[in-house]
């Protein structure tokens, strides 16, 4: 599926006017028409009434009322209702759809999205109010044939993300007991989330520890005791097992060169890889392909 919002102008017909990049949606209803992203390319706006507990990289909260979430691709989380209610509203896109001929800075390096910041609000009952407006405008726009569709949308999103800019972040997170335990599985679900490989213009860059504790907003020392304490094998050992098991598939399912495939994989030079693979498997990329 291509994610990528297509540029608009005056001269296209609206019967071809397709939505991509995006998808709104109200939390408990019709959430299975969200698009099949790719888990590592969307980025995720929820407004959300609820009692819940959110686990964000190494941290936690509990949430009682109104929380306005910003989710990026790259931090792992997960969301518990704890309530029996819940509502609120929610949207997905890709960084493509939002920055389509904007060449400001991306959105990693947003004060919501970026790594180590705090991507959790609490809303009075008006900041509230005016949030679920907007979410309810762009449900009901995206039903529309409007030609500027797109671009309205992105207006909509801004806005949400310029409302809460001006906003006091949580300060409620708190360390889970079992610090040990979460760290490893958010850096297992990280991890997994880089594959599989799909194009060659997109290259691993996630392949240290050091990669994955700055993604997680650890120390990477804390990530690799974690991580030899839970599963009894370092950080590496994982990296580096999960990237071979990529490059053997890759080299057994495509018709891509080994240079390419060492490149997708990070690698700057083939020779880099096929030393790589040589020294872990006992023999050379191209006896896969024998």
């Amino acid at each position: 599926m291509n994610n990528q919002a297509e540029t608009q102008n005056c001269d296209f017909n609206t019967s071809d006017l397709k939505l991509k990049g995006f998808k709104v949606y109200e939390v408990g209803k019709d959430v299975s028409k969200i698009p099949t992203y790719n888990r590592r390319d969307f980025y995720k706006i929820c407004i959300n009434t609820s009692q819940s507990l959110i686990h964000y990289a190494d941290r936690g909260i509990q949430t009682d009322g109104t929380i306005l979430f910003f989710g990026n691709p790259i931090i792992p989380y997960s969301w518990e209702i704890v309530s029996s209610e819940s509502q609120g509203f929610a949207c997905v896109f890709t960084e493509e759809f939002l920055k389509a001929n904007d060449r400001s800075e991306t959105l990693h390096e947003s004060p919501l999205f970026k790594i180590g910041g705090t991507p959790i609000f609490n809303l009075t009952t008006e900041q509230k109010t005016f949030i679920d407006s907007l979410f309810v405008k762009m449900i009901e726009e995206q039903q529309t044939d409007y030609v500027f569709k797109d671009d309205l949308m992105r207006n909509y999103i801004n806005l949400i993300i310029h409302e809460s800019m001006k906003m006091q972040p949580t300060e409620n997170f708190f360390k889970p007991k079992n610090a040990s335990s979460r760290i490893t599985s958010l850096f297992l679900e990280l991890l997994e989330r880089q594959f599989p490989i799909e194009t060659k213009s997109e290259p691993l860059t996630l392949k240290t520890p050091q990669d994955y504790a700055q993604s997680l907003a650890v120390h990477v020392n804390h990530l690799n005791r974690s991580v030899k304490e839970v599963t009894g094998k370092p950080t590496t050992a994982h990296i580096t097992e999960r990237i071979i098991s990529e490059a053997k598939a890759l080299l057994q399912h495509t018709d891509w060169s080994i240079s390419d495939i060492g490149y997708s994989l990070g690698f700057e030079y083939p020779s880099y890889f096929n030393n790589y693979f040589k020294r872990l498997t006992g023999t050379v990329p191209k006896s896969l392909r024998s």
